[in-house]
């Protein structure tokens, strides 16, 4: 091989690396965090663990991403170690999937129909496929398929090129000669784990491997110890994944390690022991694409059955390699934020969904914390409900600062659009929220100073105080219950309600000062009231906020100087009737 073939064989490789990235990218996007979710929800049998695992590792064509992700469920507490034993079996067995597609390189046939399975023949047709989609795709979905084509087509050509490009070492004695080395088992395996913890992938090294054996100088007994190195060497990905994660995420990392090489350990035994009395007579005939394809899915497949039996005794191993500490048997006040794992950041559609659960739960804590400060204030409230309210506040900030950083993280990453849209609207939603609970405060404030000065509303004012506590207490509970559930009919009725609250606020502090001109209140009074009626106020347009960014994701051009107008045209007679039933249900009685 001259210098220009190895130019073309490094060229080839880059491409096929290139082009799995850009698959497994394009195929995360599409799935959207979906996949993720149900490795989440839906592990509680082994044997369905071990089909999920396989199955999301299949879609997602990466059994190192699959492991890094559960190494992340359990660092967050939202898996259980014995949860994510058959998921990762499942990944091994999911990841046998790349490897026989890329041995469609080897079909060789003169049959027409056969000839159309090769890469080379449909290849071609995919990107042309994929760069159609690619460039005139208005909407992220296509885009995002048109990736995975190209890809896919990028992968293929890549794999052709490194097959064309060696196949002329076979004739070179040399190389033929430095394969004799790999006879030795244990220098195979030590190969085959150092290539793949460089480049991080089994898929990509067995997929080398692959394209090396177009030299034709490959045997099964050369192969069989590299393919046994490249399992154990996929394991770096999650190890190095669990560095600074707690003790459960890197004994989920040690449960990876112990199960590629038991399943190594056992599978050379046998296949080499067995070789000294049977003689296996295909040793030492040549292997193709398709045989190194098939050693794969026998291994991992074999392993799995073998070692399904034996999950707690893996996950007991695990607990002696590191055993459980005081500090994991009295979990922090903060475990909650182990949801934000920033190995979720490599699967943007997840670590929304679990920056949105965080959110929703702070969106509950809000609305709680407002409820408690008008409970304050109508009660003549203890310093103990006042304390309550601001500890509320503090820690709804604590999860403002945590959710915005790691939003702030997964913005910088490769971001579909949808996923950029859902990141924006959050980011807005929780300073929104956040906002909420120190108006909160100022209600509250306002409630003590009442009950220090021993100081009470008049009758008249105190019947006008609760009809604007009841809309607004309407108004939290529908822009945040939209807030959780998604609801764009629920949040389109917000803004009718906001214009209502609008009205009481201007025509409660107006009556107020009546009162005050009649000396039926007191200066003191009037100041508090008014600054309780802007504090209500102010929870209210951060209410319309709330639900006009859930309805800009659903509606781009929904603008906020023109929001009001839009629902009007957008609902017709809708919004007025709703209006209006909004006025009648807090219309203050007669001013006196």
């Amino acid at each position: 091989m001259d210098i220009f073939g190895v130019l073309t064989l490094v060229g080839g490789l880059a491409l096929f690396l290139y082009g799995m990235s850009v698959m497994g990218a394009g195929l995360e996007k599409v799935s959207g965090g979906r996949l993720e979710l149900l490795l989440e929800r839906l592990t509680s049998n082994s044997l369905f663990a071990v089909l999920l695992g396989a199955g999301v590792t299949a879609v997602i064509q990466s059994s190192s991403a699959t492991t890094v992700m559960v190494v992340g469920f359990v660092n967050s507490g939202i898996m259980k170690l014995s949860q994510a034993i058959g998921i990762i079996m499942g990944a091994n067995v999911g990841t046998t999937v790349t490897s026989w597609i890329l041995s469609l390189t080897g079909v060789q046939s003169d049959s027409v129909w056969i000839r159309l399975l090769k890469p080379s023949s449909f290849s071609p047709v995919l990107a042309l496929i994929g760069i159609i989609l690619y460039m005139s795709g208005k909407n992220s979905k296509k885009r995002d398929i048109g990736e995975i084509l190209l890809g896919f087509a990028v992968l293929m050509f890549g794999m052709e090129t490194m097959s064309g490009a060696v196949k002329p070492l076979a004739d070179v004695p040399e190389f033929t000669s430095l394969l004799t080395v790999f006879k030795n088992p244990l220098l195979g395996v030590v190969t085959g784990a150092v290539l793949t913890a460089i480049i991080q992938s089994s898929s990509a090294s067995v997929g080398i491997l692959q394209a090396l054996s177009a030299t034709g100088a490959f045997t099964y007994s050369t192969c069989i110890p590299i393919i046994m190195g490249q399992n154990i060497g996929t394991c770096v990905t999650a190890m190095l994944s669990a560095i600074g994660a707690n003790k459960s995420a890197k004994r989920t990392a040690f449960v990876h390690l112990y199960f590629n090489l038991i399943g190594a350990a056992v599978f050379i035994v046998l296949y080499f022991g067995l070789d000294l009395f049977i003689d296996f007579r295909f040793s030492n005939q040549t292997v193709g694409a398709a045989g190194i394809a098939f050693i794969h899915s026998v291994f991992n497949i074999g392993t799995t059955i073998l070692l399904l039996p034996f999950i707690r005794g893996l996950e007991k191993l695990a607990y002696l390699t590191i055993p459980l500490s005081e500090e994991e048997k009295t979990p922090a006040e903060d475990e909650v934020f182990k949801l934000l794992d920033d190995r979720f950041l490599q699967t943007p559609g997840f670590a929304i969904e679990q920056c949105r659960s965080l959110a929703n739960q702070m969106a509950e804590l809000s609305k709680e914390c407002f409820l408690k400060a008008v409970e304050a204030l109508f009660s003549d409230g203890s310093e103990e409900t006042a304390e309550g309210v601001i500890a509320l506040e503090n820690r709804i900030d604590v999860y403002e600062d945590k959710i915005s950083v790691y939003l702030a993280k997964l913005s910088s990453q490769n971001l579909a659009y949808q996923d950029s849209q859902n990141v924006s609207t959050l980011l807005h939603c929780i300073t929104d929220i956040e906002r909420i609970s120190d108006h909160a405060v100022n209600v509250v404030e306002s409630a003590q100073e009442m009950r220090k000065r021993k100081l009470h509303f008049s009758k008249k004012a105190t019947e006008e105080m609760e009809i604007y506590t009841e809309a607004v207490t309407d108004i939290l509970g529908r822009a945040l219950d939209a807030f959780v559930s998604g609801n764009e009919k629920l949040a389109f009725t917000v803004e009718p309600l906001e214009e209502v609250i609008d009205g009481l606020n201007k025509n409660v502090k107006k009556r107020h000062v009546k009162r005050l001109r009649k000396g039926k209140c007191t200066i003191e009074l009037g100041l508090i009231l008014s600054d309780i009626a802007t504090n209500y106020e102010r929870v209210a347009d951060h209410c319309s906020n709330i639900a006009l960014y859930l309805m800009q994701e659903q509606d781009v051009e929904l603008e906020a100087h023109n929001y009001v107008n839009h629902l009007r045209e957008k609902n017709g007679g809708n919004f007025g009737l709703q209006l209006e039933a909004f006025e009648e249900k807090y219309r203050l009685g007669k001013s006196k």
